[in-house]
């Protein structure tokens, strides 16, 4: 559906050179919902606006659908973007204008009559589940129906694909779960292809079922997101990942020498992970029984992504070594 290649943007500061984007080279499946993270200045807002071309790569090749966007004519990619919608973090709503108005927008110059115009302007207020609001002007809303009237506007003519810029950062967390429902129900029931920006793990883990790490304008690492949850590779997807569970409070504990942490003679604190979608043994219990040893769990965190578990629990081990050292050999023979 979308792929990037080889993908540069540099902007010239006074007479120094800013790298926004470096040889980035991605692929973005029909249907996928693709979520690319990093933090502020890692390049990932820059990149997705040349996926439209709103920036213009200093060089590379941007082909959506099988066209070549830097190579069309204004006329020709003026054509190719009402195929590409877009929202933002602040929801770039016509303040003057009714909800109505602000989602018809699109649609002047299209060719529809009125009559047609009010037909596909109510079906999306309906698809977005704010028809009620119609009348209603921005500043009477609140962020979450905003958002849903960006999302309506984007989706004015037919795109095949929604580009989502920090669509959720402005939100509260129980917002944020509703918009990545909406987002998840276009996907399901309209077939669009979503690209994500976010700087929170808990928006990839939620939704996307694909993400691309970047970090100073280059992307580090990309894979199905169980993948990169169950075991990523570089540290700063590590840390992304830390922000979503309480299982590095362990690490904290430790430093902070907790009686929690704190462990007798031949006892051992151990952190068991889930790293496969079929993790469905019951792997503690199996052990407890098997080996004759003890887990008290400390923390515990597994969530579903992808319809499979991620994560695991901290716990102290106690038992005879003998036994616990066989128990975690079992454990690894498992991994």
């Amino acid at each position: 559906m979308i792929k990037l290649k080889n993908i540069n943007k540099v902007f010239t500061d006074s007479d120094r050179k800013v790298y926004a984007v470096q040889d980035v080279n991605l692929a973005i499946n029909e249907k996928d919902i693709f979520g690319i993270i990093g933090f502020s200045g890692a390049g990932k807002s820059t990149l997705v606006r040349c996926i439209n071309l709103l920036e213009r790569p200093t060089s590379g090749t941007i082909e959506v659908e099988g066209s070549d966007l830097t190579k069309l004519s204004s006329r020709e990619l003026r054509i190719a973007r009402k195929k590409i919608g877009m929202i933002f973090q602040h929801f770039n709503l016509m303040p003057s204008r009714t909800i109505f108005n602000n989602v018809a927008y699109p649609l002047q110059g299209s060719g529809l009559t009125k009559q047609q115009i009010k037909d596909r302007v109510h079906e999306l207020l309906e698809l977005v589940g704010i028809s009620e609001k119609e009348n209603a002007y921005p500043s009477q809303l609140s962020g979450g129906q905003k958002q849903r009237v960006a999302i309506a506007r984007a989706l004015a003519n037919n795109p095949n694909i929604l580009l989502c810029d920090e669509a959720t950062s402005a939100l509260d967390p129980q917002t944020t779960k509703s918009i990545l429902r909406l987002l998840q129900k276009l996907n399901d029931s309209i077939g669009i292809t979503i690209v994500i920006i976010t700087h929170e793990m808990s928006v990839i883990k939620e939704i996307c079922n694909r993400v691309a790490v970047m970090d100073h304008g280059k992307v580090i690492e990309e894979g199905e997101v169980f993948s990169v949850f169950s075991a990523p590779e570089k540290e700063l997807t590590r840390n992304f990942i830390k922000t979503t569970s309480n299982l590095q409070k362990i690490e904290e504990l430790l430093e902070t020498n907790s009686s929690m942490v704190t462990i007798r003679p031949g006892e051992l604190i151990v952190r068991l992970s889930y790293v496969e979608k079929n993790a469905s043994e019951p792997l503690i219990s199996i052990i407890t029984k098997k080996f004759d040893i003890t887990l008290n769990i400390i923390f515990a965190n597994i969530e579903i992504v992808q319809s499979a578990p991620v994560g695991g629990t901290v716990a102290i081990v106690s038992g005879e070594r003998k036994q616990i050292d066989q128990a975690l050999a079992y454990l690894r023979e498992k991994m």
